[in-house]
């Protein structure tokens, strides 16, 4: 990749970035009870089922007592509940309830019809090739912070 082409792809998504935050604002989901970034730990948990939070915190990649405050939001909202694991019945794990499953459903579709407001003068082939293209890009972000040794293992707290 050239020096100019990275340079203006780090630009494109710092500015991404940068509009995350109005871009969750004008999510249509209600209030669900819990922040954004606590929602964002149902959908690994519906998928993946009960986790324990150093569990969920590593998959996210994220410190332990973050996902541990959101967590907490998840069970006062009724989203989320503590069960014992059955391996060590002294831990415990957080498995998704039925309002879980339904919050989740809620901001997926949310952010659904937001990508559809903002590209519905895109051409179904373009959607479809910049959808791949960014996947693609996903993994090589991925596999570049599973394998270089210089990136912190975890977000900061």
């Amino acid at each position: 990749m050239h020096e100019q082409e990275s340079t203006r792809l780090g630009d494109e998504i710092a500015r991404l970035v940068r509009m995350g935050a109005r871009f969750r604002g004008m999510f249509k989901t209600g209030d669900l009870g819990a922040e954004f970034s606590a929602l964002m730990l149902l959908p690994p948990l519906r998928a993946m089922g009960p986790m324990r939070v150093t569990d969920l915190a590593e998959f996210k990649q994220a410190d332990p007592s973050t996902v541990s405050r959101q967590a907490a939001q998840l069970v006062k909202a009724g989203l989320a509940r503590r069960e014992a694991d059955p391996v060590d019945g002294r831990a415990s794990r957080l498995a998704v309830t039925e309002a879980g499953v339904q919050a989740c459903e809620r901001v997926r579709e949310a952010r659904a019809a937001m990508l559809e407001r903002a590209l519905a003068d895109w051409p179904a082939e373009r959607i479809t090739a910049f959808t791949d293209l960014f996947e693609e890009f996903n993994h090589a972000v991925e596999a570049l912070l599973r394998t270089d040794p210089t990136t912190p293992r975890r977000e900061p707290a």
